[in-house]
């Protein structure tokens, strides 16, 4: 019984209607936009976004210079976090010598537990201020991947949606359909012949 069930819709039998075989193409559509486009389309847009990612941060580390400080002042100390290994970073006192040889006092940002006299990395702007240090590798493929997946779950809700406006619509042509057939057939229905 199954067998005959499944189907139904593709064969020709007398009670499919036009709807029937919309509604059909369009679940095998859904099915393929599902299964190939959404991924697709996550994996254009998380390569586009890791380029585009890696471009940024490579251009922001030819902007900024790296020199090495000495931390004059300690960090606080780090504390247990839900964040796992993660320590908290701090803007603590610094000194570093710039590019051009002369000597600055700033600000440096350093993981918790830094002890004075510690040597940190700082990076300068243009102005030989100190600044946020330039994406890693790691938060660039972090971007790329959050970006992939929220184009792929994107194109699955704009599927699914599109696929509840046209079932929708589907129904309402088929009740019609329906509606149609038994003004047709309605008068006849039950009446026997003299």
């Amino acid at each position: 019984m199954r067998g005959q069930v499944f189907g139904w819709r593709w064969r020709a039998n007398p009670l499919r209607r036009r709807s029937d075989v919309v509604e059909a193409w369009t679940v095998l559509c859904v099915v393929l936009l599902l299964v190939l486009g959404a991924p697709a389309v996550g994996v254009v847009v998380g390569r586009w976004a890791h380029g585009d990612a890696r471009a940024h941060a490579t251009a922001e580390r030819a902007a900024l210079d790296r020199v090495s400080a000495v931390i004059v002042e300690q960090a606080p100390a780090s504390v247990p976090s839900a964040h796992g290994d993660r320590q908290p970073k701090y803007w603590v006192g610094a000194r570093w010598t710039e590019p051009d040889g002369d000597s600055r006092t700033g600000e440096a940002r350093v993981p918790a537990g830094t002890e004075r006299g510690d040597r940190a990395d700082v990076w300068l702007d243009d102005a030989g201020r100190s600044v946020q240090p330039p994406p890693t590798d790691t938060a660039v493929w972090q971007h790329a991947l959050s970006m992939g997946t929220f184009a792929t779950g994107g194109t699955a809700a704009v599927v699914l949606l599109g696929h509840v406006v046209v079932r929708r619509i589907t129904l309402r042509h088929r009740l019609d359909e329906w509606e149609r057939e038994w003004a047709r057939t309605g008068p006849d229905w039950g009446h026997r012949p003299a």
